[in-house]
């Protein structure tokens, strides 16, 4: 089992790996208040003022703090249908706009979210905000028979996919920031997310040393625009087949 110690040490060294411009996330449902980790802090109660899930995301990992949200800091309707603090509302009209995955209605009292590195509490899952290249870099260490394991987001709300499916199905999610966290958490306009469920955590970490030790990790990567460039021996030996030109 993964100790405190180690996602802390995981969040440091996906950090440097990817270099990273924002934290990754720790992220926790909270089922009372006893489980507000301490020095969380709550938007409404601490600072007076409302956010939106997808804000208290960017603030966790821009600012570096710790936030969590009960239904009283929400100022955005997605999140608490979602993380089930209320139903769904019984209104054909919004039909379509509610048509998001769920968590089981009063379970939970709200979320948690904060720096890898630094989390004070053992998370459910893992974000990562990351521009094209880094997300290309990590996903190509996961093995091929795992490839399965990745479900694809491309709608709103991202708040509901970034949680839901990774902790009912313990799926990777990835997913574009939603227009509603572009204009109001400013996502910049190169950023893609991925969830990851905290039980597998550890194999994609050992995958992404295994890629730095081979020189292959997004920090040792290069442009490379030659012509006949070095290939490895599989497309020579495609090219022999095929007649074309291999060039040794």
């Amino acid at each position: 089992m993964t100790t405190l110690k180690e996602y802390n040490s995981y969040g440091e060294d996906l950090e440097k790996m990817l270099l990273l411009r924002t934290s990754p996330l720790a992220v926790k449902m909270l089922e009372k208040e006893e489980d507000i980790p301490e020095g969380a802090i709550r938007p409404k109660k601490d600072r007076g003022y409302h956010l939106a899930q997808c804000q208290a995301f960017a603030m966790a990992r821009r600012e570096r703090v710790s936030v969590a949200m009960l239904e009283e800091d929400n100022w955005c309707f997605a999140p608490v249908i979602a993380y089930g603090m209320e139903e769904k509302p019984d209104d054909p009209r919004l039909e379509q706009i509610v048509a998001f995955p769920c968590l089981e209605r009063n379970r939970y009292i709200g979320i948690v979210s904060a720096p890898l590195k630094t989390a004070n509490f053992e998370p459910d899952l893992v974000l990562i905000y990351s521009n094209t290249a880094q997300m290309r870099s990590l996903l190509l260490t996961l093995k091929y028979e795992n490839r399965d394991q990745i479900s694809y987001y491309f709608f709103p709300p991202v708040c509901s996919y970034i949680v839901i499916p990774v902790m009912l199905e313990n799926r990777y999610v990835v997913a574009l920031p939603d227009p509603g966290e572009f204009v109001r958490a400013i996502s910049g306009e190169d950023e893609i997310i991925i969830s990851i469920p905290a039980g597998k955590i550890d194999e994609l970490m050992a995958n992404l040393r295994k890629a730095e030790e081979r020189n292959m990790g997004y920090s040792r990567s290069s442009y490379m625009m030659l012509h006949d460039f070095p290939r490895p021996d599989f497309y020579k030996n495609l090219f022999r087949k095929w007649g074309m030109d291999v060039e040794d």
